[in-house]
């Protein structure tokens, strides 16, 4: 069987789940232009924050940090065709971002202008929705941007 004959699916995972205190705060920063990380037991920032030590699953503490929200791409995929719900509609790289001052790297995406526009070790800033369109969600970053 060739690779041309091989069906594909699209598969489709919706979900819904309260906010606590930890991700109530982390988005409504994002609704204010704002993004906060927490710290684990050890002292790492965490971005985006934990309600509990990946490591451990000791609760996290109640030890906030602002972060300025440019950072580092550490690893990336390319998306050559966004699908619907994609926060983009043109091609763009999902990618962990390293925020400068955290300690673990934030999924998001990153529009870099084309492919050969993204690469390890990439400085990105936010490029925010209108203050006017923010409703507290991921999607108040539109994308990341090279800085």
């Amino acid at each position: 069987m060739t690779d041309a004959a091989i069906p594909t699916v699209t598969v489709e995972i919706p979900y819904a789940r309260t906010l606590g205190p930890v991700i109530g705060r982390f988005l409504t920063g994002l609704r204010d232009g704002e993004i906060w990380a927490n710290r684990a037991p050890d002292g790492r920032v965490m971005c985006p924050p934990f309600e509990y030590d990946p490591n451990t699953g000791v609760a996290a503490q109640d030890d906030w940090v602002q972060l300025s929200g440019t950072g580092v791409v550490t690893t990336w995929a390319w998306v050559e065709e966004p699908l619907r719900y994609h926060l983009l509609d043109r091609p763009f790289a999902w990618a962990l971002i390293r925020l400068d001052g955290a300690d673990i790297g934030l999924l998001h995406c990153v529009d870099a202008g084309g492919r050969d526009g993204v690469r390890t070790g990439l400085r990105v800033q936010p490029r925010w929705r209108p203050a006017e369109d923010r409703i507290g969600h991921i999607k108040d970053i539109e994308c990341f941007e090279p800085a």
